[in-house]
């Protein structure tokens, strides 16, 4: 384990064993080095964390705590991992890059800026930020806007203060991110959803209980587990201010189309979605649509079908964060060594999603 301190920290899915190997040994050495997040609990740790270890599939890592930040998680208030220290110069240039851009949301500074900054040209920046955090730092601004905003009205402020709190210069450019990005009005945000109506209806399936739910405008929510009541509560805390509502009927057809799905029926789905998305996530989930019932694809193919061959690990978060399963296919995608990789719903459906498609090809 000690070879990888020895050379740069690139965050190579090849390098994924060594890391979980770190995590389940409590290794301080690494430390700075990568953060581990997991999709249960949304908290993000460093590698010495003491807290109890979850599952492997149930786990990502990242290079920076706010790469981890950016895709949903919240930092361990055990093991502080914001503070660990940095020992890869390039990882500790771009976190200075992200604390110059969050410093300077409401004015923030080109390209050029930042490269002055840091000692760097713009085309160096720009590829070391990306291959670090996934996105462009542009798109990191945007991120983090887009949370303080979230933050600001949950905190009781009004979505005007809140969004000039956030560095939005003007309510146009909220509103363009709005629909995609918060799945809302603004005000309906700031309002906690208490205007969304969301139906949701259960059924059991070949792959335990299925949950469905969604707004008038469609599917919002596709979920997979062993208990019915841990898929209600997981909706109930995604939209805690919506009117959540027991389908009377509404979703029948839905769910119908859904288990025949996964009975081998009906090899493709489509139905109407009503989902919140970042554009990158867009991109990667109609590529996700696009495979082919019955194949995979790597994180790498389809980072190259979407022309960014080098977020491998952006498409992964972006799998990671499907709200709808099946019917945007995440489980057709494993690793380029042909392993399966993770799966929010659990390994043993990923196998036997992939499995039986295989088999009724």
């Amino acid at each position: 384990m000690s070879a990888i301190l020895d050379r740069q920290i690139t965050m190579d899915r090849n390098d994924h064993d060594i890391f979980w190997d770190a995590v389940l040994s409590r290794d301080a050495r690494f430390d700075g080095q990568f953060v581990f997040a997991v999709h249960t609990t949304k908290i993000f740790c460093r590698p010495s964390c003491p807290a109890r270890r979850p599952r492997r599939d149930r786990v990502s890592f990242f290079a920076l705590p706010e790469a981890a930040a950016q895709a949903g998680f919240r930092a361990c208030k055990r093991c502080l991992p914001q503070q660990a220290s940095l020992l890869d110069p390039q990882v500790e240039m771009v976190q200075r890059v992200c604390r110059l851009i969050e410093t300077s949301l409401d004015e923030m500074p080109g390209l050029e800026t930042l490269s002055a900054e840091v000692g760097l040209s713009s085309f160096h920046l720009q590829r070391t930020f990306k291959n670090v955090m996934g996105i462009s730092p542009r798109e990191y601004a945007e991120a983090i806007r887009m949370s303080r905003f979230r933050s600001g009205v949950r905190s009781g402020e009004s979505v005007t203060n809140a969004m000039y709190d956030a560095g939005y210069g003007s309510s146009s450019r909220l509103y363009e991110r709005a629909n995609s990005e918060l799945g809302m009005t603004p005000a309906t945000y700031g309002r906690g959803g208490k205007e969304v109506a969301i139906d949701y209806a259960t059924s059991e399936s070949p792959l335990g209980f299925l949950l469905v739910a969604a707004t008038s405008k469609g599917i919002c929510a596709v979920r997979l587990g062993d208990s019915i009541r841990q898929l209600e509560s997981d909706l109930e805390s995604e939209y805690a201010a919506a009117e959540i509502r027991k389908s009377e009927g509404i979703l029948d057809s839905s769910l119908r189309e859904i288990v025949a799905h996964l009975e081998g029926k009906q090899p493709k789905l489509s139905l109407p979605l009503d989902i919140r998305s970042t554009a990158f996530q867009r991109q990667v989930w109609q590529a996700l649509q696009a495979i082919p019932y019955g194949a995979t694809r790597s994180y790498g193919e389809v980072a190259k079908a979407i022309g960014q061959p080098k977020a491998v690990r952006a498409v992964a978060r972006a799998c990671a964060t499907n709200p709808v399963a099946l019917v945007i296919p995440c489980h057709r995608v494993i690793r380029e060594d042909k392993s399966l990789g993770g799966y929010r719903w659990g390994i043993e459906r990923k196998k036997k999603l992939l499995a039986n498609e295989k088999r009724e090809r």
